[in-house]
């Protein structure tokens, strides 16, 4: 395990120019088929059996052992967010309206990095690898899709995997770091859009209308007092209406007033409670108006769940592979969501952050991730592909 550092460090020319290319062409949603390419030729002179998804931009490809053993599962999302880039970076995205604002070209890249890696050791390895390279994280939910296709069984019954790991970069922690907890990591994601409806008018003369605005500005107050009053303020529960929208002009009374958020839990009970009081409180606020509401929930990703022996694994791997001061045990969950969370749903496992603040520059004040400015350090990557493979190397040993 301690020269596994060294060996990333002599990978990082390959990591770096994989992250970069995938940087300047940055793909959105399920169908990335640049990206795709990229890890097919980063992976082409491996020892590797490469399954292509149907319906999605998805790689698989698997390392057999030298010997039988069990399966472990690494995973690296390749999708980027659909927002424009403006770090100057001199590899900055080359797409108007797409940016790896998230890290994932990064996942990319130290994973592909890990798979060569791990191909030259394959003389250690009692099992058999999976690589997960995972289109459609950024709200399409591409581990399910991915799931759906056969991921788990790709190299049969027998061989499904029995753990899972997956890192995820942050510009918000310090570089080369690890960050993981047991337990729920991160949130549950469900969206909600509220139509409130009632009937247009002269805006001079609303008592001859049914003012939908005022109706639903009343939804937004009384939903957050509700779950203030009706969850437990030990129960994390997190509603933000973000998009609120109405009429066309000064003098008009809108018939329709159309709201929208998300709804963040770290709970299945909890998650269900919410959904129940966002549904309650915005059909009676509506009527108290006189109006009527459409509610719709449109369930996201599960809650994160870490697996308690996983999360110990990491951190001990972590600590032999980078020194003990670089493994730090995340005080609480973070309610940001990640579809990682329907392959450990299945599979024990975990996963965790990797630190690439920029150096030079306080974690606290740094552009964090899905910002338009937000830079991640290369030098990072060397922890991620040294971490990823000494994972694989622990498991299979």
């Amino acid at each position: 395990m301690p020269d596994l550092c060294t060996q990333a460090r002599a990978l990082q020319p390959r990591t770096v120019a994989l992250r970069r290319a995938i940087h300047r062409r940055p793909e959105v949603g399920l169908h990335l088929p640049h990206t795709r390419d990229a890890v097919l030729d980063a992976l082409a002179d491996l020892p590797l059996q490469v399954h292509l998804g149907v319906g999605v931009s998805s790689v698989v490809a698997v390392l057999d052992g030298a010997r039988p053993g069990p399966t472990i599962l690494l995973r690296g999302d390749m999708d980027a967010l659909p927002m424009h880039e403006d770090t100057e970076l001199p590899f900055a995205s080359e797409v108007p309206g797409a940016m790896h604002a998230c890290g994932h070209d990064t996942h990319v890249a130290m994973l592909a990095s890990a798979a060569r890696l791990l191909a030259g050791r394959r003389a250690e390895l009692a099992g058999r690898v999976l690589f997960m390279f995972q289109p459609g994280e950024e709200g399409f939910h591409g581990a399910r899709h991915m799931i759906d296709e056969g991921l788990l069984d790709a190299t049969g019954p027998a061989g499904r995997p029995e753990r899972a790991y997956a890192l995820h970069i942050s510009a918000t922690i310090p570089s080369g770091e690890v960050h993981v907890r047991p337990g729920p990591l991160m949130a549950a994601a469900d969206t909600v859009r509220i139509t409130v409806r009632g009937r247009g008018g002269h805006a001079s003369a609303p008592h001859d209308a049914v003012d939908p605005v005022p109706a639903a500005a009343a939804m937004i107050g009384a939903m957050q007092t509700a779950i203030t009053r009706e969850v437990s303020a030990h129960d994390p529960a997190v509603l933000t209406i973000a998009h609120l929208t109405a009429g066309t002009t000064t003098n008009v009374i809108p018939e329709t007033a159309f709201m929208e958020g998300t709804i963040r839990t770290l709970s299945a009970p909890v998650r269900e409670r919410v959904r129940e009081i966002v549904r309650r409180v915005c059909r009676y606020t509506a009527l108290a108006h006189g109006c009527s509401a459409d509610v719709v929930v449109e369930p996201g990703y599960p809650v994160t769940v870490n697996d308690d022996g996983a999360v110990t694994t990491l951190a001990a791997l972590g600590r032999e592979v980078l020194g003990r001061g670089r493994v730090v045990t995340m005080p609480t969950p973070i309610l940001g969501a990640e579809d990682f969370s329907y392959v450990l749903e299945q599979v024990p496992g975990a996963l965790a952050f990797l630190g690439g603040c920029p150096a030079g520059v306080e974690p606290s004040v740094a552009p964090p991730n899905h910002s338009n400015r937000v830079v991640f350090d290369e030098a990072a990557m060397v922890s991620g592909v040294a971490v990823y493979a000494g994972l694989a190397l622990d498991a299979l040993r």
